[in-house]
């Protein structure tokens, strides 16, 4: 089994409400040097096989990211 991370996060000029949240919510919490905040999700898969980017890759555009207002990257990590 080979450990793969994806990380999918909103397209940068892409609203991001979940992240204006967060922001706001940080502010009023007395962390005001806060600039921009996105949030995305990580998604963690073991995957047999010889080419375990390729198919982390395809699993993104078929499912895992919404290649409109998103962008992933895959990191293979052994």
């Amino acid at each position: 089994m080979t450990l793969v991370i994806v990380t999918v996060m909103p397209k940068k000029g892409v609203l991001d409400p979940q992240g204006q949240a967060v922001q706001g919510a940080l502010s009023h919490m007395g962390f005001a040097d806060i600039g921009d905040v996105r949030v995305g999700k990580r998604i963690e898969l073991e995957i047999n096989g010889h080419d375990p980017a390729a198919q982390a890759d395809k699993m993104c555009q078929d499912l895992l990211a919404n290649q409109l207002i998103e962008d992933y990257s895959v990191e293979v990590q052994g």
